[in-house]
Formats: structure tokens, C-alpha cells, sequence
């Protein structure tokens, strides 16, 4: 990659960075996207995907296989702390999770794509909305339009502060944990504080739920019988003295590597939210919020990212372990041959999702380079 086009993609990042938008709202993101796909010619330019999803379908010159080349539009809807001159415009939002530079790299095959043309099959490079609400990649698989361009093999990768600007790691199998958030809501009755007899106060429950669930899932080896159970909130009543509270919630995220085993968590969850209230006489009801299923590498798609990431000079680490944050691009393996693989982002790089989070840019020309080799090696 040369100077000048790293420093075309750099100005493409920092403009990206500068323009976050939360999940479903990715509006002014993705029109920067397509706009720039434009220059490129690509033989279909498909929008409002799954809501505001871009794709970009370059044509081979004869018939093949479809490999799906993804990245995700969305920031965070927290407030990013930086001095640089490109930082968040849109107060209380930033691209604090990377997927800017993700935009970036998927982008940069765009023009490779238009110079010389897969010698068969189609390259789709998606640009996903709602990856951080886990809704994203289901919405676009069940929009009518994706059905055109439905890929054999799908491919993506996130960066991970900790590993060397560069570096690749690689999961055989599990790549990402299973999780959701359980909300859970307890229904008594209100009464005077002086007669608290006279009401149901689900503080009885609330008292047995949050270490009763905490036990269910406390977090160990990363295996197949791994749970977390990790409480976010509470409440119970209002903020008065007066009254005897009739109402409360609880809120956990649960997490597992394997979808099996976060079906066994849920219905210990459900049963233990169960015998809490019937002991308490209460009502309630369990929501589930933000669901991402298990992530799990096909070993033929693992095969095609280990010779490409070797053919671009950066050999991949396979490990065993999934990461324990979630994502939906699991949601093409139910379809595709798919694979994710890490792109290290810096030892010293701040944590994603944390305000000081930004980018490196030096990691451009290798995740592009991945992704370019791993289309030729199964395109041509």
C-alpha cells in the first residue's frame, strides 16, 4: 500500500469518526459509504439493507462461488475523550469500538475490486447497521434484497487492543460468546410505609435474585460449560420514604460459549425468578434485549483466513479460546462458511468501548491485505 492511498483511507477513517451514529441510526454513516463506493463502479450498489446497511457486489468474469466481506456501521452512545482534530462531532456518541476502521479496510477493497475484477464468483462487502444491538445481521439476512446476493462464504474481523498493531489471532472453533440481556419485572402492591404488611414487596425477591442469579453463571474456562451471569441493574420502588415499594426490576446479561448451554442458563434463570416471586407472591414477567448468538469459525473458512493471512505477511495465532464479548456476524454462519479473525489494534491501546478508545491507523494496510488475499485465493 502506498503512502498516498494510506493517506486517502486515513482521511476516509477520521471523516467516519467524526460522524458516530447508534444503532438504527446510521443514516448520514452509511451515505458517506455509498458515496464513496461510487467512485468505484461496482456492478450493483445495494442500500437501506436490514435499515441502513450498504453492499457494494463486484462481478467476476465467470460464475463461482459469493464471498461476503463484512464490517458494521454503528458507533456507541458514549461520549469520546480525545484531543485529535477528528474526533466526534455528535456529542454523547463515538466510534469507540473501532468499526470505523473496519468501514476502512473493507472499504480499501473496493478499489482494488474495480481495478481488476474477481477472475469468478461475486465479492459483497457489507457494511452492517446494529452490530452493537446484536439485531443488525439478522435484519439484513431477512431483507428481501440481501436474498440476491447471499454469500457461500462470509468473512470479518475485529480489532483487539492487546495484540501488536497488526497481529492476527484466530479461533478454530467458538470465536464469540453467546449473550443477552434478561430483564426481569416484579409486580406486588404499593402501601404506607407504616403498614408495609398491607402491601407485596418484591425486596424479599430482589434479595434472593441478585446472588441467586450471579451463582447460576459465575464465569470460569472458557469451555463448553462456561456461563456468566453479569447483574446491571436494579430497582425497587421509587425514591420516597413514604411508601412501601409494589414494584422492581432486575437486570443481568447472560453469557455462554455455546447456544446450547445459554438455553440451560435461561431456563435456570426462569426457574429461579420463579420460585423467588411464588415464595414472595408475586407477579412477573422476563424480557430478553440485545441477543447474540454464539460465534462459531468454519474450519474451511479458518483454512482460507490462516493462507491468507500468511500470504500477506501476517501469520495468524490460532487459539482456543472465543472472546467473551459478543457479535452477530454469527448470525451468516447459520447460512455461509464464515470466519472472524482478530487484528491487533496495539499492546497499549485502551480497551474497546472505553472513552479514549481510538483506531490505529497503521492497522489499515493489514486487515485490507487479509481481506484482498483472501478473496484472490478463493476468487482469482
Amino acid at each position: 500500500m502506498t503512502p498516498e492511498r494510506l493517506a486517502r483511507l486515513r482521511a476516509l477513517r477520521h471523516a467516519l469518526h467524526q460522524i458516530p451514529e447508534v444503532s438504527g441510526a446510521e443514516e448520514k454513516t452509511a451515505a458517506m459509504v455509498a458515496d464513496y463506493l461510487r467512485h468505484f463502479e461496482p456492478d450493483q450498489l445495494l442500500t437501506g439493507l436490514g435499515g441502513h446497511g450498504v453492499a457494494a457486489v463486484f462481478d467476476g468474469i465467470s460464475d463461482g462461488p459469493t464471498v461476503l466481506i463484512r464490517c458494521e456501521l454503528d458507533g456507541l452512545p458514549i461520549e469520546e475523550l480525545s484531543d485529535q482534530p477528528y474526533r466526534s462531532t455528535h456529542q454523547g456518541r463515538g466510534h469507540l469500538c473501532g468499526h470505523d476502521g473496519h468501514m476502512t479496510m473493507v472499504a480499501a477493497l473496493a478499489e482494488d475490486l474495480s481495478a481488476s475484477r474477481p477472475a469468478k464468483g461475486r465479492v459483497v462487502l457489507l457494511f452492517q447497521p446494529a452490530e452493537e444491538t446484536g439485531k443488525g445481521a439478522a435484519a439484513v439476512i431477512g431483507d428481501p434484497a440481501f436474498q440476491q446476493v447471499a454469500p457461500d462464504y462470509a468473512f470479518s474481523l475485529h480489532n483487539l487492543p492487546g495484540l501488536p498493531v497488526g497481529q492476527v489471532g484466530l479461533c478454530a472453533g467458538s470465536a464469540n460468546c453467546a449473550s443477552r440481556g434478561m430483564r426481569i419485572r416484579l409486580t406486588g402492591k404499593t402501601s404506607h410505609a407504616a403498614a408495609p404488611q398491607d402491601g407485596v414487596s418484591p425486596a424479599g425477591a430482589i434479595a434472593q435474585l441478585l446472588p441467586g442469579l450471579a451463582d447460576l453463571g459465575s464465569g470460569a474456562e472458557l469451555g463448553p460449560e462456561f456461563a456468566l451471569v453479569t447483574l446491571t441493574h436494579a430497582r425497587l420502588g421509587e425514591a420516597a420514604f413514604g411508601i412501601a415499594p409494589g414494584y422492581g426490576e432486575v437486570w443481568a446479561t447472560l453469557r455462554t460459549v455455546t447456544d446450547a448451554r445459554m438455553e440451560q442458563l435461561i431456563a435456570a434463570a426462569t426457574a429461579h425468578v420463579e420460585q423467588a416471586c411464588a415464595a414472595e407472591g408475586l407477579t412477573f414477567s422476563i424480557e430478553f434485549d440485545d441477543v447474540f448468538d454464539a460465534c462459531t469459525n468454519h474450519p474451511e473458512a479458518v483454512a482460507v483466513l490462516r493462507a491468507a493471512a500468511a500470504a500477506a505477511g501476517c501469520p495468524a495465532q490460532v487459539r482456543d479460546d472465543p472472546q467473551r464479548w459478543s457479535e452477530d456476524f454469527g448470525q451468516f454462519g447459520k447460512q455461509a462458511k464464515a470466519a472472524m479473525f482478530w487484528l491487533g489494534s496495539g499492546v497499549d491501546q485502551p480497551q474497546l468501548h472505553n472513552p479514549d478508545y481510538d483506531f490505529p491507523d497503521a492497522a489499515i494496510p493489514a486487515g485490507a491485505g487479509i481481506f484482498l488475499q483472501t478473496v484472490r485465493n478463493l476468487l482469482g
